[in-house]
């Protein structure tokens, strides 16, 4: 690539997230989408929360997808395309493709271009039988999956590490029965889903004590400051996670400190002390509420961890 169509691409994404974030703050109360927080120093960010020893989703779903990868192999069976939403390291998958005999296709799907082709082709390697087709597409726009002879094999969507909780209700449901139209009825859903559970485990996990999630959600400043031409100033706006009871949903937020007016494009934004920036929500699910959500889909089974803090469901369609 030369570095004229190189700097053409940083630009139009730049304008892209300058639309995007100007699209969110013009809203009230002001909002920015949750994907923003995963450009390349967000995702390590993230990574490190995953490791933080209050940040159960992680490691819980791991553990449930080790305890009982047989059986879930077994309802995908052989001869099936996994297609996964949100791949990153396909670190999880590789737990499934262990178990699996004789998977005929991996479509890992993710907006972050470079760990997405950097982990298939270490698939490749790993797992040389294997048909892996990389797809650097946003999931959450309309997309086309490789036309190839693994694309009429049945097809299993896998959708782990909870991510289903970050749509607001409204936008889960239609998602969920994006997937459905994919999968075709012969398919089915192999989904993380985080549970309710007592706040004193769910608010650490959102607020930890070496300050990590904070950074990840400043970090979403500095991003717009950096490649959308913005001009916050980081330090004046700290990190908010709440429990939202009455829609079941954790809240992440970034607050303002002071009075204050940002730039972004040609757009200006005025902050009042307090005022706040919605970046994120994760909604928590009761086993019945989560089943009523996914109304395309008939749920087959839910594997829990000890504390039932977090569940792994395999759904089919309904006839």
């Amino acid at each position: 690539m030369s570095i004229s169509s190189s700097q053409t691409f940083a630009d139009a994404q730049g304008e892209a997230l300058m639309a995007t974030a100007i699209a969110g703050l013009s809203q009230s109360p002001k909002v920015l989408p949750a994907k923003l927080l995963y450009d390349e120093r967000g995702s390590q960010l993230f990574e490190a929360i995953c490791d933080l020893p209050e940040y159960y989703p992680t490691r819980t779903e791991i553990g449930i997808l080790q305890r009982h990868a047989e059986q879930i192999a077994t309802l995908i069976g052989s001869n099936a395309q996994l297609i996964e939403f949100g791949s990153g390291w396909s670190i999880k998958t590789r737990i499934l493709l262990e178990a699996i005999d004789q998977l005929a296709s991996y479509v890992p799907i993710d907006i972050s271009c470079e760990p997405l082709l950097e982990s298939a082709r270490k698939l490749r390697a790993a797992y040389p039988h294997l048909q892996v087709h990389p797809l650097c597409v946003d999931y959450e726009q309309d997309f086309s999956l490789p036309d190839n002879e693994q694309s009429r094999l049945r097809r299993v969507a896998f959708f782990p590490g909870s991510t289903i909780g970050n749509f607001p209700q409204p936008e889960a449901r239609a998602f969920l029965n994006r997937i459905a139209d994919l999968v075709g009825p012969d398919g089915a859903l192999l989904i993380g889903v985080d549970l309710q559970k007592d706040l004193d485990i769910l608010l650490p996990a959102y607020n930890d004590a070496q300050g990590i999630t904070a950074e990840f959600n400043l970090n979403l400043l500095h991003r717009l400051n950096r490649e959308a031409g913005a001009n916050f100033e980081v330090e004046q706006f700290e990190h908010w996670a709440i429990w939202n009871e009455a829609f079941g949903r954790i809240e992440m937020r970034l607050i303002s400190q002071k009075e204050q007016n940002v730039q972004i494009g040609n757009a200006t934004f005025n902050f009042q002390p307090g005022e706040s920036i919605c970046t994120e929500y994760s909604y928590k699910y009761t086993l019945e509420g989560f089943a009523q959500l996914a109304e395309r889909f008939r749920v087959e089974e839910v594997w829990t961890d000890a504390r039932s803090l977090f569940s792994v469901q395999y759904l089919t369609q309904i006839d």
